[in-house]
């Protein structure tokens, strides 16, 4: 069975002296993910002499709505103050869903076709954009223009990744262009 690594998360400052690190979640399964014995995969920042290809987790906890885990291979604070920025993959199945229904892993959006509510052909999710307030969506217009749709219910009302789109409540200036652009290509 195929599968795929998806980012969930980056380790951040040391906590304590036991080795805890801080984690910038980029998961919406976090317990999931950093439950006792996951072994996650390391993508170490430019220029950082870790050694480590992967992790496993020990320990995690909440503690005032910030992750903290404990990494087996991480016995120490020098340890985790060197392995501070380590980007943390899980592997999942290629066909892995989250378990909330209104939840979507990158790769499951890209190369749907995007539709307006009236059922318009407008073009194809090309990526998703992990922004600091929200997600948007990268469509490519069928004109071939690159535009960018938030991720949000109101505007992307409809995703069915079995039958291949996705909806967007369209607007001019979204993905079509303003009327006075059109005019002037």
């Amino acid at each position: 069975m195929e599968s795929i690594d998806v980012v969930v998360g980056r380790i951040g400052k040391a906590h304590g002296l036991r080795g805890d690190v801080t984690i910038n979640v980029r998961s919406d399964e976090p317990d999931r993910r950093f439950a006792p014995g996951s072994v996650l995969g390391v993508e170490a920042p430019a220029g950082s002499a870790s050694t480590l290809r992967t992790v496993t987790v020990a320990s995690s906890r909440w503690h005032s709505s910030v992750l903290l885990v404990r990494f087996e291979e991480i016995p120490d604070r020098t340890s985790a103050e060197a392995a501070r920025g380590i980007v943390l993959h899980a592997t999942i199945a290629a066909d892995e869903s989250p378990e909330d229904p209104d939840e979507f892993y990158d790769h499951q959006l890209l190369g749907l076709a995007a539709f307006d509510v009236d059922g318009t052909h407008l073009g194809e999710v090309t990526a998703l954009v992990h922004g600091g307030a929200q997600d948007l969506l990268s469509v490519k217009a069928l004109d071939g223009r690159d535009t960018l749709v938030p991720f949000v219910k109101a505007l992307v009302p409809e995703v069915d990744v079995p039958g291949g789109r996705v909806v967007i409540a369209d607007r001019p200036g979204l993905v079509t262009p303003l009327p006075e652009d059109a005019e002037h290509p």
